[in-house]
């Protein structure tokens, strides 16, 4: 029996592996959906206790379920866990944020259903029932709006494009378990393991600064150039998918259209020519600063700041500015 059954429930659930940045992002964008600016948050995975009670205390939240619980984070695992939450009807609008996990899932869900997804969107109209949506085309050039009339519509938001909800002042939002369906299999796929990266630094996504490098860098190891600023600035490090490429980074670093999707309050590009794929991915950023001894790179087109130098000569003069200013006690 769904969890939401036999109950007065939020007409929108937003499907999550945790309780990250991104997730409430994507609560904000399911009240803009919901005629009610309260959601469900369904919580897949692994997701620790700590997660639920997290999620429970943020503002707009009307429950938190957590579903399959023992389960791996696969799609196959995943789909049919939500199709029984979804069983009820409770729903008009199924959301997650446009992360690996959310871009797998829904659109596994949507076939079992036997809808369409409207993915990576920006902007819910207001004037536009919950059915009308902006999405981004042709790598960020361009934005459709789009109108679905599906019975349930599942959409993947861009958690960028959306101010995370806050924590409630007061109370938490009810907890419940779903025991996933017998029909949650692994089906062809097998799950092997999770390796995760540590960092001290914040995740990149959600990081208020991130300097990125590209291919003017020469080495992975100087990487370490742009590790010693973002540590003075308390950010994250990006990286161009050439970068990556290389084998210079590790996958989880790249920002463009086939990575991750940033809007910092300050963006610093070095050693980047930025292709169209890569502005894709940080030209919402706030701040754009771009270091590049090319005069004609694209990039100086959206960067609100732009250096024409040797980044091995302008990177150690900016560290050694940053390390004499005074620290924030």
């Amino acid at each position: 029996m769904s969890a939401a059954a036999g109950r007065a429930s939020a007409a929108a659930l937003v499907v999550a592996d945790g309780a990250t940045v991104a997730v409430r992002s994507a609560v904000r964008a399911a009240q803009a959906c919901a005629s009610s600016s309260a959601v469900d948050v369904l919580l897949l995975g692994r997701s620790s206790s700590a997660d639920a009670n997290a999620a429970a205390a943020w503002e707009g939240v009307s429950s938190v379920i957590v579903g399959g619980a023992d389960q791996p984070l696969t799609a196959e695992y995943a789909a049919p866990i939500v199709q029984a939450q979804l069983g009820s009807g409770a729903y008009r609008h199924v959301v997650a944020a446009s992360t690996t996990f959310g871009k797998n899932v829904l659109p596994r869900v949507a076939g079992v259903l036997g809808v369409s997804t409207v993915s990576d969107v920006i902007e819910v109209k207001e004037d536009g029932g919950g059915e009308v949506f902006v999405r981004p085309i042709y790598a960020g050039n361009a934005l459709a709006t789009v109108r679905s009339k599906e019975s349930t519509i599942l959409l993947t938001v861009r958690p960028t494009a959306f101010e995370p909800v806050a924590e409630r002042s007061e109370g938490l939002a009810e907890v419940s378990s779903l025991a996933a369906p017998e029909e949650a299999g692994g089906g062809q796929s097998r799950w092997v393991g999770e390796d995760r990266t540590e960092s001290s630094r914040p995740d990149l996504t959600a990081a208020g600064v991130v300097v990125a490098g590209g291919r003017g860098l020469k080495s992975g190891d100087n990487f370490k150039l742009l590790e010693e600023i973002a540590d003075e600035l308390g950010g994250a490090v990006g990286a161009t998918r050439a970068a990556v490429d290389l084998g210079w980074v590790a996958n989880d670093m790249q920002v463009g259209q086939t990575g991750k999707v940033v809007a910092p309050e300050l963006y610093i590009g070095v050693g980047i020519s930025g292709a169209i794929q890569h502005l894709a991915g940080m030209k919402d950023s706030k701040v754009i600063v771009a270091i590049n001894k090319d005069e004609e790179a694209p990039i100086f087109q959206v960067a609100d700041y732009g250096l024409v130098a040797d980044l091995f000569d302008a990177v150690p003069q900016l560290q050694e500015k940053l390390k004499a200013l005074p620290k924030k006690q």
